[in-house]
């Protein structure tokens, strides 16, 4: 049965292709299959919305099944920033790295107590006939006063998950990242939906 990932991010559908994978009954293609298909635009105001909406709407465009995802860093001393504008912080056409260097320098007089942060992923499971689930993941964590690591994207190397010594997510190895992320810990939850869809 076909399933397609909504995301025409590499590094996403890397991620989700490997959770998916040890499900045989589900044959996985993403957004970038579908070079004619418009995404959504993303204008709600949860990352829960998002996911939803992005998810309902490519379900009944496409007439697929459809997972889709949203995801963000959240720091509590900055009032929750860069939130649900994670991917585009700095500006709309950000890179990873004006994103990673603009949370630098709004960090950079905080000392450690304030540099707590979590990661958020919501994941939105659709059919053509609607939306049939959504559930959300967190990793807690704290950001580092410098980038670490050539490992995962986004904000990655700023990344330090505390039950795993002073390491980013830029510097554990995927596989074992992938067993503790915001996204592992939302598929975990979405699971026994995959497990139950069929032909």
């Amino acid at each position: 049965m076909e399933v397609v990932i909504a995301s025409r991010n590499l590094h996403k559908i890397r991620e989700l292709r490997v959770m998916l994978k040890p499900l045989k009954h589900l044959d996985c293609v993403s957004l970038l299959n579908f070079p004619d298909y418009i995404a959504l635009d993303e204008t709600l105001t949860t990352l829960q919305d998002i996911a939803i909406a992005k998810a309902v709407h490519a379900a009944t465009t496409l007439k697929k099944w459809v997972i889709a995802d949203d995801s963000g860093l959240f720091v509590p001393a900055l009032g929750g920033l860069p939130g649900i504008q994670s991917r585009r912080y700095a500006c709309d056409d950000a890179t990873d790295l004006e994103n990673r260097h603009k949370l630098l320098e709004a960090m950079k007089d905080m000392d450690d107590l304030k540099r707590t942060a979590y990661f958020e992923c919501c994941l939105a499971l659709a059919s053509p006939d609607g939306l049939k689930k959504c559930v959300i993941g967190q990793c807690h964590g704290r950001i580092s006063l410098t980038e670490r690591g050539r490992n995962g994207f986004g904000y990655d190397p700023l990344f330090i998950k505390e039950e795993y010594g002073d390491k980013t997510f830029g510097e554990i190895e995927e596989s074992i990242k992938n067993r503790m992320s915001h996204r592992y810990k939302a598929f975990e939850k979405l699971l026994p939906s995959l497990e139950a869809m069929s032909g």
